[in-house]
């Protein structure tokens, strides 16, 4: 089968959103397998009482405003939910972090979460899910590589609705998840999963 990437070229994190070709064959070039599945994704147990606040703000932004377009999004649902969530766990955000692996696995990064855990957040270009996925897991590679761990969690989202994944680099190993977390109406259920995930070390997963 012909490669789809070719030595001496680049490519941006950017450039595999563009791509036509189905997230297998492209993920096959970094050496890792691509599956969907429902995934058991980390819920704390924490007492979140902040997110009352939090969820009046998101559905006053929605009343607000129409989420057609990149900034509104950002302004309205995802960045107030991830800073929302960074307060909550005391954990640093990088905002459009500039990350450069190598010539297929560079360029910045939307939402990048750390703590202990490091959480990556794509925002997905044109509505589109399954692309914006695409990204998320060669940035999810790109980020295995440069600091050397084995599990990741990442999200994908156009505001609205949140699709989860997790590499795994013993299995070499990119699981999507089958279910999508539409906000507001599961708004405490991300939280508690984004908590989870950065607060309480989750270090077994099973996939």
């Amino acid at each position: 089968m012909p490669s789809i990437l070719n030595v001496g070229e680049s490519y941006t994190f950017r450039s595999y959103f563009d791509m036509s070709h189905d997230i297998d064959k492209i993920l096959a070039e970094f050496g890792y397998a691509f599956r969907s599945d429902r995934l058991v994704l980390p819920h704390t147990s924490r007492d979140i009482s902040p997110l009352l606040q939090l969820k009046q703000e998101i559905e006053a932004n929605l009343k607000l405003t129409i989420l057609s377009s990149e900034i509104s999004r950002r302004e309205a649902v995802i960045a107030p939910i991830l800073f929302a969530v960074a307060r909550f766990c005391h954990c640093q955000i990088r905002l459009e972090y500039s990350l450069n692996v190598n010539d297929w696995l560079k360029g910045n990064l939307d939402y990048l979460l750390i703590s202990d855990q490091t959480f990556l957040v794509v925002e997905a270009k044109k509505d589109d899910l399954a692309k914006g996925f695409t990204q998320l897991a060669t940035e999810l590679i790109a980020i295995s590589e440069a600091e050397g761990k084995n599990l990741l969690y990442g999200a994908v989202t156009i505001g609205d609705a949140w699709r989860f994944g997790v590499l795994d680099a013993t299995q070499k190993l990119i699981v999507q998840d089958i279910g999508l977390i539409p906000i507001p109406d599961r708004l405490e259920d991300l939280f508690q999963i984004l908590v989870g995930i950065l607060l309480d070390n989750p270090e077994d997963v099973t996939l």
